[in-house]
C-alpha cells in the first residue's frame, strides 16, 4: 500500500538532486530552437504528495509541458518523444546516470541509491504534456513489438482544464489537507485493483476535484 515519505532530510536531498537533472533538462531544451518547455512535478510542486509503495523504489513523476514549438510538428509525438529522450539522455550521461527507458506514457531513469544516509533507490519519471483545448493532454507510446507499427498519440486527461486555478482556491480555503487524504485513498484504490492506466497526474487531477467539487460546486 501507498504512505506518503516522512523523512523530510531525504525528501529534500531527493527532490533537490532530482529537480537539478530536470531543470538541466528544460534549460537544454529551451536553448535549442525546437520547442519551449516548463517542467514541474506532479502536483505544481507536489506538496507533500511524494508516496512510496511499502518497501519498493520512489517514482518521482514530472510532466514536462510543451509550450510552444519552433521546428517541430506538435502532431508528430515520434518525433518529440525521441527529440526529449536524446536530450535527457544527454543531461543523464553528464550527470553520471545511465540512459532512460522510454516506457508508453513517461522517459523513466534506472534506479539510483545515495552513498549515505537513507539508502531508499529512487528514479526520475518525465512524461511529455500540453494543453490542448483547456485540458492537459499526455503523450502516449503505444508499443505492438515491432517498431514501425508503434502509435504515438495525445491522451486526454479529463476535466484538467482550470487545474491550477482549483489548486489555488483549495489552497485559500485551508483544505490541501484533504486532497491529501483522498490522493493516497485513490493511489491504494488504484493499487488494489491492478489498475496501472491512473498515473500519478491523473490521480492527482482526481483528487484536486473531487475536494474542488464537494465544496464549492452547489
Amino acid at each position: 500500500m501507498y504512505h506518503y515519505i516522512q523523512d523530510k532530510e531525504f525528501l529534500k536531498r531527493l527532490k533537490g538532486t532530482c529537480h537539478d537533472i530536470v531543470n538541466q533538462l528544460v534549460q537544454s531544451i529551451n536553448n535549442d530552437s525546437v520547442m519551449t518547455v516548463k517542467a514541474c512535478l506532479v502536483g505544481s510542486g507536489a506538496k507533500n504528495l511524494i508516496t512510496r509503495n511499502e518497501n519498493e523504489p520512489i517514482d518521482l513523476d514530472y510532466n514536462l509541458c510543451i509550450v510552444s514549438t519552433e521546428s517541430i510538428d506538435i502532431l508528430d509525438g515520434h518525433e518529440i518523444k525521441e527529440y526529449v529522450r536524446k536530450q535527457f539522455n544527454k543531461i543523464l550521461y553528464s550527470n553520471g546516470w545511465d540512459d532512460c527507458h522510454d516506457s508508453t506514457s513517461a522517459l523513466t531513469t534506472g534506479k539510483r541509491v545515495f552513498q549515505r544516509g537513507n539508502q531508499t533507490a529512487f528514479s526520475i519519471d518525465i512524461a511529455i504534456t500540453c494543453k490542448y483545448h483547456n485540458n492537459w493532454q499526455r503523450l502516449i507510446h503505444q508499443k505492438t513489438g515491432l517498431v514501425n507499427l508503434d502509435r504515438y498519440y495525445w491522451n486526454e486527461v479529463q476535466d484538467s482544464g482550470k487545474l491550477e486555478e482549483k489548486v489555488r482556491v483549495i489552497k485559500s480555503e485551508n483544505l490541501w489537507g484533504e486532497v491529501r487524504h483522498v490522493y493516497l485513498e485513490k493511489k491504494n484504490f488504484y493499487l488494489c485493483r491492478n489498475d496501472y492506466n491512473h498515473p500519478s497526474f491523473v490521480v492527482y487531477v482526481e483528487a484536486v476535484n473531487q475536494i474542488y467539487n464537494k465544496y464549492f460546486i452547489f
